[in-house]
């Protein structure tokens, strides 16, 4: 009886708190009623009126509604904004009540976004509360607008935070500098903790102060925090500095960025210990006597960026130049400990406390005898002929930049009106001499002889396991950093290269790689690169990546155009260095799966055998446009497979003329190792269709091993159809359960005859049945009854085609 009591008890609260409220809001709904143009409107149920009412009032009733039962507390749900619709979350599961209804209602009304169709959706409410932070923080929704969203209770920034997985900074870095403000402290510590991917898409240039603020993001967020995934996306025109700044952070390297404060976590972490004299060197590798070429490559780096920031930011008369040596003379007279002061003596970022140098008069690198090994880089041009220095890269964001951009509120902020307006920005004399000192160090030479500082003054801190790079062309600097840093990445699980123009970097790219290989902890497993054209032919490519990285478990490459070696007439044609594409036999590897898009022209069939034969743990193999030059050539693939992948478990091909490969096919089919096939627009049933589409029938029938056939886009039709669905006869000793019928101009009258041939056969449920982009919108209801009779025995997948879109499809099979 106790229970029942409980339960009436907090009914008759609910309704004593309705009854307060009830005038008050009766008086507000019927206000309006009366005075509608339309007539009078049904006033809102008691029920109703009392639930807006408590939603009004949580501030005080929370406790008292997460103790209401089951089914008032369902009523109230729809009713609350979305803080305490969070908030009730816990007790609503607790009481057998679901919100993912009430969340998705909310994205379809705030968001008027619709997911993609490849996205499954677990959580709406995280999926709302994520989006709303990202919302919030570029201002592109207003709170106050609507009731749901407004409560001056709760900060929207904090209290979304610890649902968001994902955060994308887009454009100008909008968001970096909020986030790093002292009101918003609590809110990058929840980020820190509950942030996985960082995404970077359409950026354009920025000033010092943003690129200050995302410095200190990323160290928060990455050094300090949780994220293992930095991606960027679609940066046509990268800024160097920008770019370098987000692989170093990246990559674990810090080191506070002029004027900025020093890190609170950072203190906190070292506090209570000594600093250890190796411990830069224990980060990056053990056996090591000195520092190797991705510890110089980012000290020449981050020094020469914290240079040419502190020259915008004091925004000083242009001094004259004055040599590294005079530098640091002038800085022994004042005192000044040159390894411990990395930052130039000119700037007005100085620690406090630190005594400034006097002034030293100019002198050129060509003054003094002594300083010509340590200026050969920077000669001047009257001192005789000299090699044709490194391309310079200016800072985009200059004064005249930033005039531009603060003087012209109409601006737009598209990328592509953006790389117009600044593709026009003049700087003269700020340019950032990236190209010089990076070289310079990733040279061999000390950076302590170009003036840098060492690499115990940065830092190195946890680093990323995930990094993705997607239309982002990389300059020579650029792709310099990268291999170096790559070089002793240890952490680094995965690699995505897509579309960045490395063109002959990819040498250096290769010798990185290697050198990562033999490091000690190296986590490297999966590599994804992509590219218009590649020095290298892709099969001699992806050998020289399979002996570069040995423990490598998935490789997907990826080449659209042929290289320049693959013709030998073109001029000036040098071969890659001799110990990329030795001719030694590649040894075992640990690759699980490999993806290949081939460009056109006839590929060796040699070479892919020798990376097959290395890779005996191949369980999943996928060959794009790949073209051979005789059905020999791909017989010897098939029974390399056959005899040396004996793991193999998922075969792909997508876009090749198999047409003359019949038999070779018929072969595949009875590989009783393969549970997955796919003929991807192979145009399988071009020639001989009545002879060849019984003989797959019946090696298919005796294979009891395929579970999955996909065979989009080959052309089946009605009767071949007809003549598939004996694979699931009574005599047959297949399992297929999948099976993919898309692109094969089948129509209704057809599908309905195969739905029949099932039913007539018992067949039971034999899993998915896919028909995207078929003729089924010739006769709906034909189409409407085949499915429905399908169902019965596989969960079918299909849509609303148009298909007169292939009539010239049509017309080629009538």
């Amino acid at each position: 009886m106790a229970a029942p009591e409980a339960w009436r008890a907090r009914s008759c609260w609910f309704c004593e708190v309705a009854a307060a409220t009830t005038m008050e809001a009766t008086s507000r709904e019927a206000a309006p009623a009366k005075s509608s143009a339309s007539g009078p409107s049904a006033p809102p149920a008691l029920f109703e009126l009392c639930g807006r009412a408590v939603s009004a009032h949580m501030g005080v009733l929370e406790s008292g509604v997460w103790a209401l039962p089951g089914p008032i507390l369902q009523s109230i749900l729809p009713l609350l904004n979305i803080y305490y619709l969070e908030r009730i979350e816990e007790t609503a599961l607790k009481k057998g009540l679901s919100t993912q209804s009430i969340w998705r209602r909310l994205w379809d009304e705030l968001m008027k976004t619709r997911p993609s169709s490849l996205e499954s959706v677990t959580c709406w409410r995280a999926k709302f509360m994520e989006a709303f932070f990202s919302h919030v923080l570029r201002g592109t929704i207003d709170v106050s607008s609507d009731r749901r969203l407004c409560d001056q209770r709760f900060s929207p920034l904090l209290h979304s935070s610890r649902h968001v997985r994902q955060l994308t900074i887009c454009n100008m870095l909008q968001g970096a500098t909020e986030l790093v403000a002292e009101p918003n402290r609590r809110v990058l510590e929840t980020l820190a903790s509950s942030l996985h991917t960082l995404k970077f898409r359409h950026l354009l240039f920025s000033d010092v102060a943003a690129q200050q603020s995302l410095r200190q993001l990323l160290h928060q967020l990455i050094h300090h925090g949780a994220v293992s995934q930095v991606s960027l996306y679609s940066w046509p025109v990268p800024e160097s500095a920008l770019f370098i700044l987000i692989l170093t952070m990246s990559a674990g390297f810090w080191q506070a960025g002029p004027g900025g404060l020093p890190c609170r976590l950072c203190g906190e972490a070292s506090r209570g210990r000594a600093p250890s004299r190796d411990e830069g060197s224990l980060l990056l590798g053990s056996r090591r006597p000195r520092r190797d070429a991705a510890e110089r490559c980012a000290a020449a780096l981050m020094a020469s960026r914290r240079k040419s920031e502190a020259k915008q930011t004091a925004r000083a008369a242009p001094a004259t130049r004055v040599t590294r040596r005079s530098t640091q003379e002038s800085l022994r007279a004042g005192g000044i400990d040159t390894k411990r002061e990395p930052h130039p003596p000119a700037t007005s970022h100085e620690a406090p406390g630190t005594k400034r140098p006097p002034f030293a008069p100019a002198t050129t690198s060509s003054a003094s005898p002594s300083s010509s090994t340590s200026s050969s880089k920077r000669a001047p041009a009257s001192s005789g002929p000299q090699p044709k220095p490194l391309k310079r890269f200016k800072r985009a964001a200059g004064k005249k930049g930033a005039r531009t951009r603060q003087g012209s509120s109409a601006e737009s902020e598209d990328l592509y009106d953006f790389v117009f307006i600044v593709a026009g920005e003049k700087e003269d004399g700020e340019e950032m001499e990236i190209g010089e000192v990076a070289c310079g160090a990733l040279g061999g030479s000390d950076p302590s002889c170009l003036g840098l500082p060492a690499l115990e003054a940065s830092q190195r801190f946890r680093s990323i396991s995930t990094l993705e790079l997607f239309t982002v062309p990389l300059s020579t600097e650029a792709a310099l950093t990268l291999c170096h840093l790559l070089s002793s990445w240890v952490s680094l699980e995965s690699l995505t290269l897509s579309y960045n123009g490395l063109g002959s970097n990819i040498f250096r790219l290769l010798d990185s790689l290697r050198a990562l290989s033999g490091q000690a902890g190296c986590r490297l497993r999966a590599l994804h690169l992509s590219d218009l054209f590649s020095p290298l032919p892709i099969l001699e490519l992806t050998r020289a990546i399979v002996r570069a990285l040995p423990l490598l478990r998935v490789l997907s490459i990826r080449v659209d155009h042929p290289s320049q070696r693959d013709n030998p007439a073109v001029p000036g044609n040098a071969g890659p260095p001799s110990h990329i594409i030795g001719d030694e036999e590649i040894p075992e590897n640990c690759l699980e799966q490999l993806e290949m898009g081939f460009p056109r022209g006839a590929q060796p069939a040699p070479l892919l055998c020798s990376v097959l034969k290395a890779s005996g743990s191949l369980q999943q193999l996928s060959l794009d446009s790949a073209t051979f030059a005789s059905p020999q050539d791909f017989g010897l693939v098939l029974q390399t497979l056959k005899e040396y992948n004996l793991a193999l478990k998922r075969l792909s091909f997508h876009d090749m003329n198999l047409a003359d490969c019949q038999s070779e096919v018929l072969f595949l089919l009875q590989n009783l190792t393969l549970q997955e096939i796919t003929f991807s627009f192979c145009r399988l049933f071009e020639k001989r269709p009545a002879q060849f589409l019984p003989e797959m029938v019946a090696a298919m029938k005796g294979n009891s091993t395929l579970k999955g056939l996909r065979l989009p886009g080959n052309r089946l039709g009605n009767a071949g159809l007809l003549a598939l669905a004996d694979v699931f006869s009574e005599d047959s000793s297949s399992s297929l359960c999948q099976l993919d019928i898309s692109s094969n101009c089948i129509k209704p009258d057809g599908l309905l005859e195969f739905a029949k041939r099932l039913e007539r056969w018992g067949r039971g449920a034999f899993g998915h049945l896919r028909l995207f982009q078929n003729w089924l919108d010739q006769d709906a209801v034909t189409a409407r009854e085949a499915i429905r009779r399908l169902r019965a025995t596989c969960h079918v997948v299909s849509d609303s085609w148009d298909s007169s879109q292939a009539f010239a499809d049509y017309v080629s099979t009538m």
